[in-house]
């Protein structure tokens, strides 16, 4: 896929926060491979007979299993491209450092130095690539300077006759299967992603084009209401006017009857089309509670009960397509999980606004606690008609996507009691609407 149609398909809401660079469980993933290798290399080593600061070298080694043990408390949280880059950095300055404690450039495995700057390149901002490159050089250059000599000594296990050979050959072959194998990954990541998120644009410009239209009908009742008043009453004049001048003309009678009847039927048809516009486009803010009745109205007759809690302050939010539609796919996957009920709590204090939503259903399975809100994730059963669909996994992303595009962030978790449930946070100056601003000017009908 061309880079430039991967960044066009991803940059699909403006102002949302940016993707994670790299997923911090990829990342993870990736060091304890790393870690795994280098005491494999250590321990054959030693086999072989090589001279080094066995100690130094496995006090480095702790640094990066102590480092994926504090990450792995909460592996699924989203991360920005700096922290993503200082983690990079931290994995280039472990190897330098390994690398100057056995010989320097000239162990074989230096090549594993590329492994960070290369990661980088396929998912980092250009700052960050540069910085990370920057601190690549230097890192070579100090491992080159600092560099303690590797030896050998007939102590070992096995005599190779050209060990640093062999070494050499050790490290093209794992540094291939590596770079391979990484590229293949975050190939992957980036299609999924690219795909969701393009789901997700058709989910939004749906929701936004229903809006749209709604908005210009309910501006052409608007428009339309005085001449059609018009019609009416002129035709009602018309008509007292024909009794008194043509009284035997009651063809003439019938037909100013006519036009007084389409009138008024203009005028019905026009304010039931434009009833859900007005809504759209007038009410840009609303109380907290109706826009979650708004969310769920969809799912009320679904088989689970669906109770709104109200907060005890009255809370007004803005009212947002995006937001409606990311609350709606949330309540779905509560109603479509749930075995009768589904509640849905809203709080706020000085800071922030939450909205909390919990079933009665299994919960979420602990395996894919972590995972939940990627991609292509779903373990949504078949369809009671022996349909063999079982969804995409896309209902829990794009609800994530649109609901952090208007500054929320999102937390799932297995309630105390049982089920599934989805707190969604935003700071307050991120939602809350004032309640009696300015609608605005109405829109402009152009024939």
């Amino acid at each position: 896929m061309p880079l430039g149609l991967v960044s066009r398909r991803i940059d699909l809401f403006p102002g949302q926060p940016a993707p994670e660079p790299i997923r911090l469980r990829t990342l993870i993933l990736l060091r304890w491979v790393a870690i795994a290798g280098q005491l494999a290399a250590v321990g054959a080593a030693l086999v072989i007979g090589a001279g080094f600061p066995l100690l130094g070298v496995l006090l480095v080694i702790g640094l990066a299993v102590a480092l994926n043990v504090m990450l792995m408390a909460r592996p699924g949280r989203r991360i920005p491209a700096r922290e993503a880059a200082w983690q990079l950095g931290f994995d280039l300055a472990q190897v330098a450092t390994l690398l100057a404690l056995t010989g320097g450039l000239a162990n074989p495995f230096a090549l594993l130095l590329l492994a960070p700057v290369t990661i980088a390149a396929t998912a980092l901002p250009p700052r960050h690539l540069l910085a990370l490159g920057i601190a690549t050089f230097l890192m070579v250059t100090l491992a080159a300077i600092f560099a303690q000599p590797l030896t050998f000594g007939p102590q070992g296990l096995v005599a190779l006759r050209e060990p640093l050979l062999v070494g050499h050959w050790f490290a093209i072959v794992i540094g291939a299967v590596f770079f391979s194998a990484y590229a293949r990954l975050v190939a992957g990541e980036v299609n999924a992603t690219s795909d969701a998120l393009f789901a997700a644009r058709l989910a939004l410009e749906r929701e936004q084009k229903l809006q749209h239209l709604g908005g210009v009908v309910a501006a052409a009742a608007h428009e339309l209401g005085t001449p059609l008043a018009t019609i009416k009453l002129v035709s009602a004049e018309l008509a007292d006017e024909l009794a008194d001048a043509l009284p035997d003309r009651e063809d003439l009678a019938e037909d100013v009857a006519l036009v007084r009847q389409s009138a008024d039927r203009c005028r019905d048809i026009l304010n039931s089309m434009g009833g859900a516009g007005r809504d759209d486009l007038l009410i840009r803010s609303a109380p907290l509670t109706e826009v979650l009745a708004e969310a769920a109205s969809p799912h009320q007759d679904r088989g689970a009960e669906i109770s709104i809690l109200p907060a005890p302050e009255r809370l007004i939010v803005q009212r947002d397509a995006a937001v409606i539609h990311g609350l709606r796919n949330l309540i779905q996957n509560a109603v479509d999980f749930a075995s009768g009920r589904v509640t849905i709590e809203t709080g706020a204090d000085r800071r922030n606004i939450w909205v909390r939503i919990v079933d009665d259903g299994p919960g979420f399975p602990s395996g894919l606690l972590p995972r939940i809100g990627s991609p292509f994730l779903t373990t949504r059963p078949r369809a009671e008609d022996g349909r063999s669909y079982e969804g995409m996994g896309l209902g829990l992303f794009i609800a994530k996507a649109l609901l952090e595009r208007s500054g929320a962030w999102l937390n799932f978790a297995n309630a105390p009691q049982g089920g599934a449930q989805v707190v969604v946070t935003w700071p307050r100056e991120m939602i809350e609407a004032e309640n009696r601003a300015a609608l605005g000017p109405n829109p402009e009908i152009r024939s």
